[in-house]
């Protein structure tokens, strides 16, 4: 039991830095060919559909983009919600 309860906790932080690093990256202006373009297309991939849940609640107020903050919050309540399930 306790080894599930650790991948569940390993998955979500997983997620949650690739929030924090999509949002790091979206910062820097990448050129969208090469290798790095691949690996930024990828994890827009991953994390843009999450993201936009709290797009459409949230707008960018003043040039900034607070949904990946609400976003991670939400996905912290989600965390403790299923831990609590499975102890």
């Amino acid at each position: 039991m306790f080894n599930i309860v650790t991948f569940v906790m390993r998955l979500f932080d997983f997620y949650q830095i690739l929030i924090v690093i999509w949002c790091i990256l979206s910062w820097i202006p990448i050129p969208r060919d090469g290798l790095l373009g691949d690996i930024v297309g990828a994890l827009n991939s991953i994390v843009s559909p999450y993201i936009n849940l709290f797009r459409r609640f949230i707008p960018p107020l003043a040039g900034i983009d607070f949904s990946p903050i609400l976003a991670v919050l939400v996905l912290q309540l989600i965390e403790r919600f299923v831990l609590g399930m499975l102890i």
